[in-house]
């Protein structure tokens, strides 16, 4: 574990139990529990001490996580969840496989990325300004305390981070929005300087 200092982590949830390739942003599914206590031994070893709070989706990939971690760091914080962290919501596409979305559907929400609905759930916009709202509140409290503010989150929700740390608050097109996901079971830590991707990867046996 290495020293606290004011930043911001992100650990993205482990794998869960869904076919490849389903949409299941906003959707409950469950986590898979091997992949969760794994990336629980893992997130333990790597986050810093003296975490100032620790931040969970509601949905329960992200909780389930987040009681494994801290039962083997008991020193963080009581997890609190933030429903700002959940996944966006993709409507009628939830639970739907993505090549079984019409294509005129997903170039439609390409054509505008950031205010159309797909499938008439949540727009990019709506998704980045619930996510600003949330950093821009750890942010203050990392600084003043000078500790780390841990969140246990998604896929979108962390590329939505890259973004705001770079001083976007809504990308204007789809091809400004970041294509690489990070993996299940690693996180990325921000700070003034910079962001680091830390080496949190599950290891096969």
């Amino acid at each position: 574990m290495s020293g606290a200092q004011a930043a911001l982590w992100l650990a993205r949830h482990a794998a869960v139990q869904a076919a490849p390739g389903l949409c299941y942003g906003f959707s409950d599914v469950p986590d898979d529990p091997a992949a969760t206590r794994a990336a629980a031994a893992h997130l333990a070893a790597a986050l810093p001490a003296g975490a100032a709070a620790l931040h969970v989706s509601p949905l329960a990939r992200c909780r389930h996580l987040a009681e494994a971690l801290c039962a083997l760091r008991p020193d963080l914080p009581a997890p609190q969840t933030d429903a700002r962290l959940a996944e966006m919501d993709f409507g009628a596409w939830e639970l739907r496989p993505w090549s079984a979305i019409a294509r005129a559907e997903f170039d439609a929400w390409m054509a505008r990325f950031a205010d159309a609905r797909p499938g008439g759930g949540e727009n990019v916009r709506a998704f980045m300004h619930r996510v600003a709202q949330a950093w821009d509140e750890s942010w203050p409290l990392a600084l003043r305390t000078r500790r780390p503010v841990i969140w246990i989150t998604h896929a979108g929700v962390l590329r939505a981070a890259r973004l705001l740390h770079a001083g976007v608050r809504c990308p204007p097109s789809a091809s400004d929005w970041p294509a690489e996901a990070v993996p299940l079971g690693q996180a990325l830590a921000f700070t003034l300087g910079g962001v680091a991707s830390h080496a949190l990867e599950l290891r096969r046996s």
